[in-house]
């Protein structure tokens, strides 16, 4: 694991949460009920909905970026493996909210989702800071 599948895993879920907004539109504007969900805007599963799809394509997009940076620096950064498996574990925050919506989950796919991708943000900054210049 080198970045490869981070980029990967990053459009494919990027793709799901960009149909997803698709689906709130939907629910906001044309669904027979939708004025149920306006009324919601701000409070419950619509509220967590919304989280979801904001934070479902932010990371989507940082294992983009991360598996890009993998892949471009894997020689000269030090625990790749790691960084770009904790990446794609924060992919579990997102997914975990929606799992909490619509499966009654528990939250702690949210919170290893998140701390998950905090270290790995962290460590790969890190890990560029302590990187040597190529002369």
């Amino acid at each position: 694991m080198n970045g490869k599948n981070n980029m990967a895993v990053g459009f494919f879920t990027m793709g799901f949460f960009m149909l997803y907004g698709f689906l709130l539109i939907y629910l906001r504007d044309f669904a027979p009920d939708k004025q149920a969900w306006i009324d919601t805007y701000t409070t419950g599963k619509h509220f967590e909905t919304r989280l979801a799809h904001v934070h479902g394509n932010l990371f989507a997009f940082l294992n983009i970026l991360i598996g890009y940076l993998l892949l471009h620096f894997k020689e000269r950064l030090s625990h790749v493996k790691a960084i770009s498996w904790l990446a794609l574990i924060g992919l579990l925050m997102p997914l975990g909210i929606l799992a909490e919506v619509y499966l009654g989950a528990p939250p702690i796919f949210v919170l290893l989702g998140a701390i998950s991708i905090i270290i790995s943000v962290f460590w790969l900054g890190a890990s560029f800071y302590k990187m040597k210049q190529v002369a």
